[in-house]
């Protein structure tokens, strides 16, 4: 369908260490489980309320998944960028259920951790590296690229 946009920005905190594992074909995956949350005071009661949203994050693309190992952990910050996907599958019972989840791959995907330890800070994903989705280096014009 032209004209339509699958893209979501989360930011919230982890809760849980980056969970790793290896597809079949060799891929290495990283599933997050990320915490986003709202406050606001009931109008009728004057009481403060709050409400958690869990999110589930499937990481594919390989710098993104070794930025997860390597510094995120438990409580941390982090912001995602990716799009929504959702997944059929059947429970031990054979009944059809649905999954919904967010998905990083190396195009038009971004993790960064915001947050800082002692010791230090997280350095940010740098992203799928130039030429994908970003504008040509400065100093290079239209009639030098070859295509």
């Amino acid at each position: 369908m032209a004209g339509s946009v699958n893209k979501v920005i989360v930011v919230g905190n982890l809760g849980a260490d980056p969970e790793l594992r290896d597809l079949p074909s060799g891929q290495k995956v990283a599933n997050l489980r990320v915490a986003t949350g709202e406050q606001w005071t009931d109008r009728n009661t004057n009481e403060k309320r709050e409400r958690t949203e869990w999110h589930t994050v499937s990481v594919f693309a390989p710098n993104a998944v070794r930025y997860a190992e390597s510094y995120l952990k438990k409580g941390d910050k982090v912001y995602i960028e990716g799009r929504l996907q959702t997944r059929k599958w059947q429970d031990q019972s054979g009944a059809d259920r649905y999954s919904t989840e967010i998905v990083i791959n190396a195009i038009g995907g971004q993790l960064s951790g915001l947050s800082s330890r002692s010791g230090g800070s997280q350095p940010p994903y740098p992203g799928p590296g130039p030429g994908v989705g970003d504008d040509p280096p400065i100093g290079l014009d239209d009639d030098v690229i070859p295509f």
